[in-house]
């Protein structure tokens, strides 16, 4: 079993965010409570329902998302397609304002 195969979405639990399979704990929660500093033993303990998998699970489901929104580069193609065009956006710019001119 994939750790992700622990995670499940359902759009009729927590609005469709991501939770732990069988449970309405989200990965948002899980991550938000490690990140206010609660330890995972803490958590085991308040949420008996939750095994050091599913804990493990909610962090690479973060990780692998994270890798997705990096890797689908939104930042990096902007960037690579700017310098690509650049000379096409400074010609356009050029027509423009020579546009303006004749117009005013």
């Amino acid at each position: 079993m994939s750790p992700l195969d622990r995670i499940s979405i359902d759009p009729n639990v927590r609005f469709g965010k991501p939770c732990v399979r069988g449970t309405r704990i989200t990965v948002g929660d899980i991550l938000g409570y490690l990140a206010g500093g609660m330890l995972e033993a803490e958590l085991l303990a308040d949420f008996p329902q939750l095994t050091q998998d599913d804990i493990r699970a909610c962090l690479t489901y973060a990780a692998e998302r994270e890798r997705r929104t990096i890797g689908n580069g939104t930042t990096t193609d902007i960037v690579r397609l700017l310098t690509e065009h650049a000379e096409d956006v400074r010609q356009f710019d050029a027509q423009s304002d020579a546009t303006v001119l004749e117009l005013g």
